[in-house]
């Protein structure tokens, strides 16, 4: 959330009395207290805190809670109350300034890029993963229509995205970023399909190969660009946030370079509601470096004469159950976890559960499923749901 700078403000007394004068006015919009009771207010420890949020935006706000310098009980509803008033429109900080001028002259998520998300979020720790996600380890947004738990909601997630690209025994599928293995291994399974899996991630490789011994599974360690082979279909669930807004023509020419002239590809991604050209920067510097959002005019330019739109679904809200249910596992594992990661780390992956399920909740980020086909379907394409 973009902030303004003091130097932008009018003076009024000391920093800190001025500093929490302002943000309380601000967030008196959002119907938020500094040192309320209610679960979604802001009780601040340090009064660095007001310097920071004015100096830093999001990540003053992200970094002083890993600090200790203030608490919520709910951050996802606090977060939830700043998007849904606007107040990032009323904010500005070098920060995004400096982050928008670096994408600009430079291709973050170049080749050579490639793996620094995967050594930085998913290697971390496949204890985490495994008692934080469902027993699949599917690490995207479930699919809550008729699941009552997370198991059922991952389930009916993947036979979604397997029902829309029209799998059958004997297909040569794709798998771009195969995550731990769980969609591949329910694909070969229940259909009967040939899987490529590809990932930048050592430790997802590893535990993808060992779920999937005995099945037609294949998992590569490499990036979508070294993709080889032609295949009948294609998906990819959660990885394009990690593309970056140079590269999406890349990746939609890639796709289309190697599915089959009558096949089908589905993206599974969490979208934006206005084009930018970099992420958050407390959610690239401590979550997911490099990435970024894409928006509909970015993913409909870079498919522009390369594929075919069939269908788009957003069913962003069910990604707000999916992150609390995340949470909730986290919570009751927590005791079994924290020797190896410790209380920063515990405050740092809660504020980014929960501050990413207020920003669902607000509807100012999105979940598509789209499916795509090289040249257009002969045929009407009516789509699951």
């Amino acid at each position: 959330m973009p902030i303004n700078t003091l130097e932008s403000l009018p003076w009024r007394g000391s920093h800190h009395d001025f500093c929490r004068e302002r943000l309380e006015s601000l967030l008196e919009r959002a119907g938020v207290r500094i040192d309320g009771d209610r679960p979604w207010d802001i009780r601040v420890h340090d009064p660095a805190f007001f310097r920071r949020i004015f100096a830093d935006a999001s990540l003053g706000l992200g970094e002083s809670y890993m600090d200790g310098g203030w608490d919520c009980d709910r951050p996802d509803e606090l977060i939830f109350r700043i998007l849904r008033a606007g107040l990032p429109n009323h904010f500005h900080s070098w920060r995004d300034i400096a982050a928008a001028l670096q994408a600009s002259l430079l291709n973050l998520q170049h080749t050579a890029r490639a793996f620094h998300v995967g050594r930085r979020h998913y290697d971390i720790g496949n204890d985490l993963y495994s008692r934080m996600l469902d027993r699949r380890m599917i690490y995207s947004c479930g699919y809550w229509k008729d699941a009552v738990t997370l198991d059922q909601a991952q389930e009916a997630k993947l036979d979604l995205v397997f029902r829309k690209i029209g799998l059958e025994p004997g297909m040569r599928v794709l798998d771009i970023g195969c995550g731990w293995g769980g969609a591949a291994k329910f694909a070969a399974e229940k259909y009967g399909v040939e899987i490529h899996g590809v990932t930048v991630s050592t430790e997802q490789a590893r535990y993808a190969r060992e779920i999937c011994q005995g099945l037609p599974v294949t998992i590569e360690l490499k990036d979508y660009r070294e993709i080889e082979g032609r295949f009948d279909r294609a998906y990819s669930l959660g990885m394009f946030e990690h593309v970056g807004c140079k590269n999406y023509s890349t990746y939609m020419k890639v796709v289309a370079d190697h599915l089959a002239d009558d096949g089908l590809f589905l993206l599974h991604t969490i979208g934006g509601n206005a084009s930018d050209n970099h992420g958050n920067p407390w959610v690239e510097r401590y979550i997911f470096p490099n990435s970024m959002l894409p928006s509909i005019a970015q993913i409909g330019e870079a498919t522009e004469n390369r594929l075919v739109m069939e269908d788009w679904q957003n069913f962003g809200p069910d990604y707000d159950r999916t992150l609390l249910s995340w949470y909730e596992n986290f919570e009751r594992h927590w005791p079994s976890l924290r020797p190896h990661y410790g209380d920063r780390f515990y405050r740092m992956w809660r504020f980014y559960l929960l501050s990413f399920a207020g920003a669902f909740r607000a509807r100012h980020i999105q979940l598509w499923q789209i499916v795509f086909s090289p040249k257009g379907l002969a045929q009407r394409y009516d789509a699951p749901r």
